[in-house]
């Protein structure tokens, strides 16, 4: 198995808890460095302050993941394919669908791959339901995402800003499952978003989804929840009732907890790491935009109701 260097850029939770520890026991990829503006280290692994410094000092560099925030991946993602690397994008890849839609015709110009990761589809359990809704005809669908910024999101004070989504930070993470599941167009009808009077981005939201076909979807995301964190999602089907939980990690059907297939018991990035392996050697492009319009369009038309301020104990 050929194996691959990469550089992470951007070290920040989701790389410390997630990217870091997964590249380090895959085979396909070893972990040449990072770029860090704080200075984070990881043993072993040189770090730079820019990306520019990172390719001059590792020229024969395969790969990126760009962990930064949302609002200055484009740059660096062009940076990127103009250093002749291919690019791992965290979710949301772009701010904006206009930056998404340039840096896939960027990568495609220079025969690099765009590899935009929406971890939460590669849950197991989110495969399974996939092929249990096959053939079944969903009569209702109902999202609620709640959660504790403070506890999950401590200190990240881009979320707040405009083009830092808000809730719909991990809220486009239910989103993204949603759109593995319903394969046909996804309308979104209304929308209420409530924005902290001293924030650019909503701390909570109530939608109204529907399909071509007349599926009726809602959903409740809110960044205030401070009793049981809930991540999930419950179906109406005529085969009955399905529920995936814990943010995709759980299915049941009734009351009944249905086991993933054998062969497909990888944690999210895990997955995400051997697709990422299989893509680079065949420069094959997987750039998913549907999760990223849905929640475009969403804000195109919502009502904005403004709430009281909200104040992180760490400001980012």
């Amino acid at each position: 198995m050929k194996s691959y260097s990469i550089g992470v850029i951007g070290i920040g939770k989701i790389t410390q808890d997630q990217h870091l520890p997964v590249i380090a026991k895959d085979a396909r990829f070893k972990l040449a460095g990072l770029v860090s503006q704080r200075g984070l280290q990881q043993p072993g692994v040189p770090t730079f302050r820019t990306p520019a410094e990172l390719y001059a000092a590792l020229p024969d560099l395969d790969a990126v993941a760009i962990c930064t925030p949302p609002s200055v991946r484009h740059a660096i993602a062009r940076e990127a394919l103009d250093a002749g690397k291919n690019v791992l994008l965290e979710k949301p890849p772009t701010p904006t669908m206009a930056e998404f839609h340039d840096l896939v015709a960027y990568g495609a110009a220079r025969g690099k791959v765009i590899f935009a990761t929406w971890h939460s589809q590669y849950n197991a359990a989110v495969d399974e339901a996939k092929k249990r809704l096959s053939g079944q005809k969903i009569r209702s669908l109902h999202i609620e995402w709640k959660e504790d910024v403070r506890r999950w999101h401590p200190g990240q004070g881009w979320l707040w800003q405009p083009g830092g989504f808000g809730v719909f930070d991990p809220g486009m993470n239910a989103l993204s499952i949603l759109t593995k599941l319903v394969p046909e167009a996804i309308f979104p009808r209304a929308a209420r978003l409530f924005v902290p009077e001293n924030c650019g981005a909503p701390i909570a939201a109530d939608l109204e989804l529907t399909t071509a076909s007349g599926l009726e979807i809602t959903a409740a995301f809110d960044f205030r929840e401070s009793g049981p964190q809930r991540w999930n999602i419950d179906l109406e089907t005529d085969a009955g009732a399905m529920k995936l939980s814990a943010g995709g990690g759980f299915l049941t059907l009734g009351e009944e907890p249905v086991p993933p297939d054998a062969g497909s018991l990888d944690a999210e990035y895990e997955t995400i790491y051997r697709r990422f392996g299989g893509l680079v050697p065949r420069a094959a492009s997987d750039v998913d935009t549907r999760p990223l319009q849905l929640v475009s369009d969403i804000f195109l038309v919502a009502k904005q109701i403004p709430v009281e301020s909200f104040e992180d104990p760490l400001p980012g």
